[in-house]
């Protein structure tokens, strides 16, 4: 079932670069494309945003609005056992290290998609969800033509290396807003930095959910051909920003772009410093036992 959504609107493009809200200088982001869009579609900021650009892991931004839109319809449960197929396990990193004949709740590789990263997660999620990745796939393909994604071509469910598989910065944007629109539950998953899975902790440790503040949904992506990648969902004073980062050079530098970005979002909307609301988190999940030490998890 397909929902109705707010378009956003790219007529809005700025020509000359803003000034940056901390310095008064133009603000000059090294990524090699980026969007900003406030709660009513309007451009903030702009650069290279219909360029073609690998996505990397915010393919699994895809994976997870079909996940979503099968748990509304109810053909299939949280805690619904996925059993792991060789083709799952043996998908290249990064990976949560699922193991062939395993039986992993449903929710748990969903945590694995959209807090690890884990691309063994997706492929297990995309054949469960479809019987194969290659169905998958067609599906994946389908709901982006009706999602109006009009420069996006998915190969794979994870968003390894594919010359196939391109995307752009608006599509992404669109891809992330349609996400949290149709189902707000992908904000949780989104909002949150651990869980545990076979008595390890998985975390990220992910900067912008303290500075700026408001970042609520988050995710990241990389690979050597790609960059570092981002897609960014922030509530401030009750407005909603997104912002996708695409082709950084280091992890670190997307999340200075995306800081700056942000705040100056933040002074373009007249928005002072405010008391924020709570980020979304997921239900205490208690395990018997002491938990090992975090692992760290993929892009």
């Amino acid at each position: 079932m397909v929902r109705p959504f707010l378009i956003f609107s790219c007529a809005a493009w700025l020509i000359a670069l803003p000034a940056s809200a901390e310095s008064g200088r133009a603000l000059a982001p090294r990524a090699q494309a980026v969007l900003l869009l406030n709660s009513d579609g309007k451009v903030l900021f702009s650069k290279n945003a219909d360029g073609d650009h690998a996505p990397a892991s915010l393919v699994k931004l895809m994976t997870l609005y079909l996940a979503y839109e099968d748990l509304d319809l109810g053909r299939v449960h949280w805690d619904e056992p996925v059993k792991i197929s060789r083709r799952a396990a043996q998908t290249p990193r990064f990976r949560m290290g699922l193991h062939v004949g395993q039986s992993v709740p449903f929710r748990t590789l969903l945590e694995g998609v959209a807090i690890a990263s884990a691309n063994d997660a997706a492929t297990a999620v995309a054949e469960h969800l479809a019987d194969s990745e290659g169905k998958f796939v067609e599906r994946m393909n389908v709901r982006a033509r009706e999602l109006e994604l009009l420069s996006t071509r998915f190969a794979n469910c994870h968003g390894l290396p594919d010359p196939f598989q391109r995307s752009t910065a608006e599509d992404l944007a669109r891809l992330t807003g349609r996400l949290l629109q149709d189902f707000p539950a992908s904000r949780i998953l989104l909002g949150s930095t651990t869980f545990i899975h076979g008595g390890r902790v998985y975390s990220r440790r992910i900067p912008l959910f303290q500075n700026p503040g408001g970042v609520q949904a988050l995710k990241t992506g990389f690979t050597r051909e790609a960059g570092y990648n981002l897609s960014v969902a922030a509530w401030r004073s009750g407005q909603r920003f997104l912002l996708i980062v695409l082709g950084a050079h280091t992890r670190g530098a997307s999340f200075r772009d995306a800081k700056t970005l942000l705040q100056f979002g933040f002074h373009q909307s007249g928005i002072e410093v405010a008391e924020e609301p709570r980020r979304p988190t997921s239900p205490a999940r208690r395990r018997a036992g002491r938990p090992r030490a975090a692992l760290p998890t993929g892009g």
